[in-house]
C-alpha cells in the first residue's frame, strides 16, 4: 500500500480490527462514530477502488491499546449497517487477518439438472473456494439458469474461465466469465485494482474470508459431468443424447433399432444330421418336390376358393 494506506500498516497492529462486509455507504465518518462506542480510536482506513472510487467492502480500525480492539470485536461484530450483518475481529499480527477477494464467477446457461454440487465437482479442482457455490433459483427452487462461484485468488478464476468458458455440462455449453460488481455500476470483478489489492493483502499475510462448505459437497459426484474440449459429443452418454447411463446404440428404445420394433433375431444353429436344411427366417417350409398343388389351389393352410383361411 501507499500512502495512508502504507502509513496504516506500520501503526500498532495489535490494537487495530478488521472490519468486514461493509455497505457501498458506509464511509470512515460513519465507521469511526460507531467504533468510538467501543474504545479510543486511533484512526480508520477504508482502501479505496482507484477504478471507482468507492472502498471495497472492508477496512481497518486501529484502536489507542490492545484491549479497546479486542472489546470491539467482541461486542460489534454482527452489528447491521443498511441491512448487512459487519464483521468485525482483531487483525494483529500473530492472528490470521482476512479480506475480501472480488475472485467471484458468474457461470450462465446452466442445464436444470445442474446442482450446487455439480458446480463444486467441477470448479473445485482449480483452486479453493470461498464459499459453497450459489445457483439462483425460483420460490419452487427451479433453477433459473446460473450460479456464482467465489475463489480465493485470482488465478484460480482465470484458469477456471480459461478451462470451463464454453464447455458443456450435462447438454448447454455454458458461460463462465467475472460476475458484475454489486455496486449497480455495470463493473465486473477481476480488474486491476482488485487484483492489486489482493496481491498487497497476501504480501502482508492477510486471508479471505472463508465460509464452510456443507458436508453434501463431498459426496459422491453426480449426473452432471464435464465434457472435454472436443465439443458435445465427447460428453455424451451412450446414444449421443445426453442421457446419463443410456447403453451405447441407437437413439430410439435405448440401442433398439427406430420406433422400438424388435430387431431380426440372429441366425439359427445348424440341423442335426441327416435333416434337410432349415428355411430362411421367415420363409414357409415345403417338403421337397411339393409345389404349389394343382390349379385353383393355394398354399397350404388355404382352403378352397369362396371359403375362408383355416
Amino acid at each position: 500500500m501507499s500512502g495512508s494506506g502504507a502509513r496504516h500498516w506500520e501503526q500498532n497492529k495489535e490494537a487495530t480490527c478488521y472490519v468486514g462486509n461493509l455497505d457501498e455507504r458506509i464511509t470512515v465518518p460513519l465507521v469511526t462514530e460507531l467504533m468510538i462506542q467501543f474504545g479510543r480510536v486511533q484512526g480508520v482506513h477504508l482502501p479505496i477502488d482507484r477504478v471507482n472510487g468507492s472502498h471495497q467492502g472492508y477496512g481497518f480500525v486501529e484502536f489507542k491499546t490492545e484491549e479497546d480492539a479486542e472489546y470491539a470485536a467482541k461486542i460489534a461484530n454482527g452489528i447491521r449497517l443498511y441491512g448487512k450483518a459487519i464483521r468485525v475481529n482483531k487483525a494483529s499480527a500473530d492472528k490470521q487477518k482476512t479480506v475480501e477477494i472480488g475472485a467471484e464467477l458468474f457461470i450462465g446457461n446452466l442445464d436444470a439438472m445442474v446442482d450446487e454440487k455439480s458446480l463444486y465437482d467441477t470448479f473445485s479442482r482449480f483452486g479453493p473456494l470461498l464459499s459453497p457455490p450459489k445457483i439462483a433459483r425460483d420460490d419452487v427452487g427451479i433453477s433459473k439458469g446460473y450460479g456464482f462461484i467465489s475463489f480465493g485468488d485470482f488465478e484460480s478464476a482465470d484458469t477456471a474461465i480459461a478451462n470451463m468458458h464454453g464447455q458443456y455440462m450435462i447438454n448447454k455449453e455454458i458461460v463462465v466469465q467475472y460476475a458484475y460488481k454489486k455496486d449497480g455500476k455495470g463493473e465486473r470483478h477481476g480488474d486491476e485494482a482488485e487484483r492489486m489489492l489482493a496481491k498487497q493483502a497476501k504480501a502482508h499475510g492477510i486471508t479471505p474470508v472463508t465460509q464452510p462448505l456443507p458436508a453434501h459437497l463431498f459426496q459422491a459426484p453426480t449426473v452432471a459431468q464435464i465434457a472435454t474440449p472436443n465439443g458435445p459429443q465427447a460428453m455424451m452418454n451412450g446414444d449421443g443424447r445426453g442421457i446419463p447411463g443410456a447403453p451405447h446404440g441407437s437413439s430410439s428404445g435405448y440401442g433398439g433399432p427406430p420406433g422400438g420394433r424388435p430387431s431380426a433375431p440372429g441366425s439359427l444353429p445348424p440341423p442335426p444330421s441327416g435333416l434337410p436344411a432349415r428355411p430362411p427366417s421367415g420363409a414357409m417350409y415345403q417338403p421337397p418336390g411339393f409345389n404349389s398343388g394343382p390349379p385353383g389351389f393355394g398354399p397350404p393352410g388355404a382352403g378352397p376358393p369362396g371359403f375362408p383361411r383355416r
